[in-house]
């Protein structure tokens, strides 16, 4: 699949709240939660979630401690009201290199630190 049909799912799943498949995250992102925590407490992020598409189908996972792991949609929904007013902008920066890193054959993985000021 093209880089630029899956930046158009990853725009419908992420941006237009469209449905993700749970089978896609059993296949393909359960797995990966002990490593994506391991990254996360190495790297001293706030959290950090991945994405993936195959065949048509998007899922995601965002974990933000051992206990705290969201899938899919209740991922979505965590990532939105943790970013607030910069979920859109955030993802609309994002989506595009997630699409050619899903192109690639790689998942698209995004640890994140807050700031202090």
């Amino acid at each position: 699949m093209s880089a630029k049909r899956i930046k158009k799912l990853l725009e419908d799943a992420l941006l237009k709240d469209g449905p993700m498949a749970f089978a896609l995250y059993e296949y393909e992102l359960d797995d990966l939660k002990t490593e994506l925590f391991r990254s996360m407490r190495a790297d001293n992020d706030a959290f950090i979630f991945a994405v993936t598409e195959n065949s048509g189908d998007v899922a995601m996972v965002l974990i933000d401690s051992p206990e705290e792991v969201y899938i899919n949609e209740l991922a979505r929904d965590k990532l939105k009201e943790t970013w607030k007013h910069n979920y859109l902008t955030n993802m609309k920066i994002l989506i595009p290199d997630f699409a050619k890193q899903l192109h690639a054959g790689y998942f698209a993985i995004n640890g994140v630190k807050y700031a202090n000021f």
